[in-house]
């Protein structure tokens, strides 16, 4: 199945349904498919054409979903890129996914830099929608009246376009098949370089009805919290492509507010909310919390990063809503095991596999081998929601996958048990990457930027606990001879050239740090160091 034909069925079954409530406003399945196909007929009168790719530098917007299914029906690849990028991070993968038109909106977070992204890459054109058009419309004039703090001026340039202008009548048919390329993911994969995930319409369309297989709850109005960013494969899956397949809503907030996500949940009567563990504790902690109304919310799925016990028990005896632990990677379209919704929550697990979905554990030395019984080995993962590899990286695929007994499998670079019911426990992860927050932060793109300061040396970064992200980056360094610069003022310097996620918690001076045999920085001994 293709993901344009899964919102035309919805659309068709019901088109007069809400897909998106948005600040006051309600899109119908109808009004978002007129405008997917508004949006491809543009491009295909652009000259962007099958294959080609089309970004999204997008928040939680009713255009997102305009625009992802648009440019697919058009036949196009989306890129998905995180609102959170620096210019920098936005025009290095742009190059790499050879992305020729990118849509953003004109508030001032992301518009400058789109712009500048436009001005220094080989990226075609823009596409912005105005904020103030996507609101009811009282809203919408009071935005444009008051809004000078939020918005961006959108400039008029033949290479910078308004969504409300283009497009119009029906795009020309393209035969879309489930194989074919439908989204390039990225990810730092194993070794901290951006990659492109390449995932089909079958991959994507594959694990939103394996979610909905699971789900028991179908005698029930399907209206889902959407709060978690759709650029992110978690929500793209469980929130965006699953809603959609089930003909459900989606309640939608541009960014994440404990408070303003606490006021939908209740007026929206939400029945679902998939989150960040951050998320939940943030939820806890604002005031409004033991005011609200949760009697119509069913099932919240955890993911992006371990569930802390206490704000799992405190948030499910509160709210009196189910709270379970899910695991997922960019390569696996979202999701791949959760503890179930009925039956028997196991705390510490990430459940069992989705229907379709095998694992096995390797031997952590030797990938060829399968673990000894009972001992914890390498996680690794068929499925048909398993990515078929990573764009311009050939090199990659032998270290992304395992070959055992003739069998592909994803190797996920997490060490983990598996019990007699199937239950998945991680007990190790070999990655470098550090979740904060359920964003995933590679150390080594934090370290390059360190080392471009004159008086920086060496670098080393690791993830250290933190009681509401998770987990935060630290950065330990060597000056140069004769530097004197002290950590509050490199990371002055440091946090406004990185993403928000990858912003350092400290960064300590050192006389050294700790080296290999052959004389590399070894980042493994400095985190045993500092957190044992």
């Amino acid at each position: 199945m293709t993901l344009p034909e899964m919102l035309e069925s919805s659309a068709s079954k019901m088109p007069d349904a809400a897909m998106v409530r948005f600040m006051g406003r309600t899109y119908t399945y109808a009004q978002i498919l007129d405008d997917a196909r508004t949006f491809a007929a543009g491009l295909q009168a652009s000259g962007i054409a099958r294959g080609d790719r089309v970004g999204l530098f997008l928040p939680n917007v009713p255009i997102y979903p305009a625009a992802y299914y648009g440019a697919m029906i058009a036949g196009c690849v989306v890129v998905n890129f995180s609102p959170l990028y620096s210019a920098e991070e936005l025009a290095q993968q742009v190059e790499d996914s050879g992305t020729k038109m990118l849509v953003t909106m004109d508030v001032k977070a992301l518009l400058p830099t789109a712009l500048e992204v436009l001005d220094a890459s080989s990226l075609e054109s823009l596409l912005v929608g105005r904020l103030s058009d996507m609101l009811p419309a009282v809203k919408g004039i009071a935005l444009r009246l008051l809004g000078r703090k939020q918005l961006s001026r959108i400039p008029g340039r033949s290479d910078v376009l308004r969504w409300s202008d283009f497009g119009s009548g029906t795009p020309d048919p393209v035969n879309i098949e489930a194989s074919d390329l439908a989204l390039l993911q990225y990810t730092g994969g194993t070794t901290g370089t951006p990659k492109g995930a390449m995932l089909t319409h079958q991959n994507l369309s594959a694990n939103a009805r394996q979610v909905d297989a699971i789900d028991p709850f179908t005698d029930i109005e399907d209206i889902i919290l959407g709060v978690l960013p759709m650029f992110h494969v978690f929500a793209n899956t469980c929130v965006l492509n699953r809603t959609v397949y089930k003909g459900g809503c989606i309640a939608m907030l541009p960014r994440f507010d404990a408070g303003q996500a606490l006021k939908l949940l209740e007026k929206e009567r939400a029945t679902a909310f998939p989150g960040v563990p951050t998320m939940y504790q943030a939820l806890l902690d604002n005031p409004e919390f033991e005011k609200t109304d949760f009697s119509s919310l069913e099932v919240c799925i955890s993911g992006g990063a371990p569930l802390p016990a206490p704000v799992r028990d405190t948030f499910q005896e509160k709210s009196q809503a189910l709270l379970v632990e899910g695991y997922g990677l960019t390569e696996s379209a979202g999701v791949v095991s959760t503890n179930p919704y009925q039956g028997e929550n196991r705390p510490g697990t990430i459940g069992q596999v989705l229907p379709q979905t095998r694992v096995k554990l390797l031997d952590k030395e030797d990938p060829a081998k399968l673990a000894p019984a009972g001992e914890p080995g390498e996680l690794v993962i068929r499925g048909p929601q398993i990515m078929g590899g990573y764009w311009n990286r050939p090199d990659a695929i032998q270290s992304a996958f395992a070959v055992v007994e003739g069998e592909k499998w994803l190797r996920t670079g997490d060490i983990a048990m598996i019990d007699t019911d199937g239950y998945i426990k991680i007990v190790d992860r070999s990655k470098d990457m550090i979740a904060v927050g359920g964003f995933k932060v590679f150390p080594s793109r934090i370290e390059a930027v360190l080392v471009d300061h004159p008086a920086v040396k060496e670098a080393l970064v690791i993830g250290v606990p933190d009681d509401y992200l998770g987990e935060m980056p630290n950065a330990y360094i060597t000056l140069n001879d004769g530097a004197a610069e002290a950590g509050d003022a490199l990371k002055a310097w440091l946090n406004p050239q990185v993403g928000k996620h990858e912003r350092v918690a400290e960064i300590i001076i050192r006389d050294a740090l700790p080296k290999t045999m052959i004389g590399k920085l070894d980042r493994k001994a400095l985190r045993a160091e500092v957190l044992d």
